[in-house]
């Protein structure tokens, strides 16, 4: 039998993860405008942290290997599932895809479909989402499914704030603290905005880090913007596996982050721009990778 071995996607610059990070966010606003539908503010406040974990050599995963088995690699989940568009850029740009397939985002057959699906075998999507609340669960079974085949690989799962109102959510935490699921790093996009308006007002998180530290899990709060500490908050979630906890990752963001009147409001949480918004947002986010 041939043996595969993975060349994993090597890590970058901080220049360059900059400007990844602004060529998706381009690519963000030209699929949710294109569409005339899509999520693009939850999308544009985790595109630095995803960057860096897709291209920051955090996330061992390599596209011409990729399964959806996910063996001797690591697994990214997208629970918050509307947050697509920066999923999809992401894995264009790391090569799952062609670029140019981004054009086809929420159109009619599409394999980009505004959630996350497998039914079409998108490469790099593992599981599908968008039922709020349930990727922890999922993460939680693929993590245990690794360790109890011995893969020594991780997985990561992207939540979002208001989806951690989401009851699933916690009792999924119980159960990778019971069980010390270790191979497990999750990641709440901490923006605090939602489609009602702000997190706070609608249901009130209280104290996310003290509550995930009473759950049983490591917990490491980090600006979700700044690359030096982005990468420094992986490192340190990295050294803590293996050691009998699940560990979360807490990144401050900003929704809508990168364009000015996308920025801390609730607004674009699940509205396309216009044209005439588009460029103007457009204006302010830097080509550097071309456009699809």
């Amino acid at each position: 039998m041939r043996v595969v071995i993975p060349i994993y996607i090597t890590m970058v610059s901080i220049d360059e993860l900059k400007k990844i990070s602004s060529q998706v966010r381009r690519d963000i606003i030209r699929m949710v405008a294109g569409a005339k539908s899509g999520h693009p503010g939850g999308s544009m406040s985790s595109a630095d942290f995803l960057t860096a974990l897709y291209f920051g050599g955090v996330m061992k995963h390599d596209p011409a290997t990729w399964t959806r088995s996910g063996k001797g690699q690591d697994v990214f989940i997208l629970s918050a599932g509307h947050l697509s568009p920066v999923y999809y850029s992401l894995l264009a740009r790391a090569g799952y895809f062609p670029v140019s397939e981004l054009a086809t985002f929420r159109k009619f057959g599409s394999r980009l479909q505004g959630h996350p699906s497998t039914e079409k075998h998108l490469p790099g999507v593992f599981q599908p989402s968008g039922s709020l609340g349930q990727g922890l669960s999922a993460a939680a079974g693929v993590a245990l499914g690794k360790r109890l085949d011995n893969d020594g690989r991780l997985t990561y799962v992207l939540m979002g704030d208001g989806e951690s109102e989401e009851g699933q959510i916690w009792e999924a935490a119980m159960f990778c603290s019971h069980h010390k699921i270790d191979n497990l790093i999750a990641i709440t996009d901490w923006n605090r905005q939602q489609i009602d308006g702000n997190v706070d007002s609608v249901a009130g998180l209280g104290d996310l880090e003290g509550k995930w530290k009473s759950f049983g899990w490591e917990v490491i709060t980090c600006d979700g913007h700044d690359f030096e500490k982005i990468l420094a908050a992986f490192a340190e979630a990295g050294s803590l596996t293996g050691k009998g906890k699940p560990v979360m990752i807490l990144m401050h963001s900003d929704m809508g982050h990168g364009v000015d009147f996308m920025a801390g409001t609730n607004e674009w949480h699940g509205k396309a721009p216009s044209a005439e918004l588009a460029e103007k947002a457009l204006s302010q986010l830097e080509e550097t990778l071309g456009d699809f």
